[in-house]
């Protein structure tokens, strides 16, 4: 992932229109497909392979388990796919930066032991409020400000923490399933440690090759052709009532705005791009309306998908990729039904171990940034923090690892503090 030095966009938020403008004229489609190639297609793949793989199968987990129906189910992935399409491809011409959006992961999680209580139409209903609270936080520009508040190497621990388990999911998987992830790795290590060979075939592309490869020749894949080829979105009437308000409202805007939104922010930062913050949380309250019409958990902005359109090429391209996942998005939400099947059908060491690849130079990243220079220990406490998965009041741990390792560091890093606001 390319990394360059540039003032933060944010450090004085009050100088700079409440949406951000772009720096550039928005890309046709004689820029895109100039600007394409085998890097940034690979990328916007694998980007989508991510997404329709581990976050599908979470969505799939906690709605079974609160008994949603399968034509809830399949309305859910219709829509977070629909918005992760629209969001990104319209985001990315607009700004010419690879702004991938998708859906709120830990939003998903925290439902879980929500609908073992609570009706379908009542988390419909938070849905809808939590969309509309983030449009209007997004639209106070409070959101900019936060962001900017607290120093990057700090919000890069949190990524880092975050990040950290898909490294590790290399190893898991190659111990667990050798015949399927061991090719990928060795592919990925060969085309790496030979640019010859890297230049005509991207390593992570290579991988993902090898491992379709692996998959089919150890007869891995189990496809289910039984059942809808094309989506067949419905409208849950949603319940408002003040247990699910309370319950979920406040724990999915924090989470869409401070723990994804934050991370998509600092990956796309880090990887030298303007990421425009505030246009970011008033998209991801829109599209987190529209999410909910079908049923479907927030939008938002995410660390991983981004950290895989950055992962490779130039800047100024890395757009194309984005293009890519998003109209992909598009296709998936038209076939959910048999996208679902098709992912179900995938051996999960081939995805843990895609997955674990196309993040390690963004892990490696993260970690560099976060513990290179200053704050290293604000930096260490949100790390700590955050690894060890402490959630209060149903709000993900990011956000206290964000909140405690930032105190710690206002009070045991004051010279680094004045420095920089100096």
């Amino acid at each position: 992932m390319s990394v360059t030095t540039q003032p933060t966009p944010s450090a004085t938020p009050e100088r700079n229109p409440l949406l951000e403008r772009p720096d550039v004229r928005p890309a046709g489609v004689r820029d895109v497909l100039r600007d394409v190639g085998a890097h940034y297609a690979a990328n916007g793949v694998i980007g989508l392979i991510f997404s329709a793989s581990g976050p599908i199968a979470v969505t799939l987990a906690v709605g079974a388990a609160g008994g949603l129906t399968a034509a809830q189910l399949a309305s859910w992935v219709f829509g977070i796919f629909l918005s992760a399409g629209l969001a990104t491809v319209a985001m990315s011409l607009v700004y010419r930066q690879p702004l991938g959006f998708a859906w709120s992961i830990p939003g998903t999680v925290l439902l879980g032991p929500s609908l073992q209580h609570l009706s379908f139409p009542e988390v419909v209903g938070a849905f809808f409020t939590a969309g509309v609270l983030i449009l209007a936080l997004g639209a106070s520009g409070i959101v900019r400000r936060i962001m900017a508040a607290i120093p990057m190497p700090i919000v890069m621990a949190m990524v880092a923490a975050v990040f950290l388990r898909f490294g590790t999911d290399i190893v898991t998987s190659t111990r667990d399933n050798p015949v399927v992830a061991a090719p990928m790795v060795f592919a990925f290590v060969a085309l790496t440690a030979i640019p010859v060979l890297g230049r005509f075939v991207p390593p992570v592309l290579g991988a993902l090759v090898v491992g379709v490869v692996a998959v089919l020749a150890s007869g891995q894949f189990a496809f289910d052709s039984d059942g809808p080829l094309f989506a067949s979105p419905v409208f849950t009437a949603p319940e408002f009532t003040w247990a699910a308000q309370l319950e979920l409202v406040v724990p999915l805007a924090i989470t869409v705005l401070i723990v994804q939104n934050g991370q998509g922010i600092a990956v796309l930062r880090a990887a030298g791009h303007r990421p425009p913050v505030n246009v970011f949380a008033v998209s991801s309250g829109l599209f987190s309306v529209l999410n909910a019409g079908f049923g479907a958990v927030s939008a938002c902005v995410t660390g991983p998908t981004n950290a895989l359109l950055t992962s490779s090429g130039e800047k100024h391209r890395q757009y194309t990729g984005a293009v890519v996942y998003g109209v992909l998005s598009l296709v998936c939400a038209l076939l959910a039904p048999t996208l679902v099947r098709f992912m179900l059908a995938t051996p999960e060491a081939f995805v843990l171990a895609l997955g674990g690849i196309a993040m390690i130079k963004a892990l490696q990243q993260a970690f560099v940034t976060a513990f290179a220079t200053t704050f290293t220990l604000g930096s260490l406490v949100t790390f700590v923090v955050t690894i060890a998965d402490l959630n209060l009041f149903n709000i993900h741990a990011a956000f206290w690892g964000l909140l405690v390792g930032y105190v710690a560091s206002r009070l045991l890093e004051r010279d680094d503090h004045d420095k920089e606001e100096s």
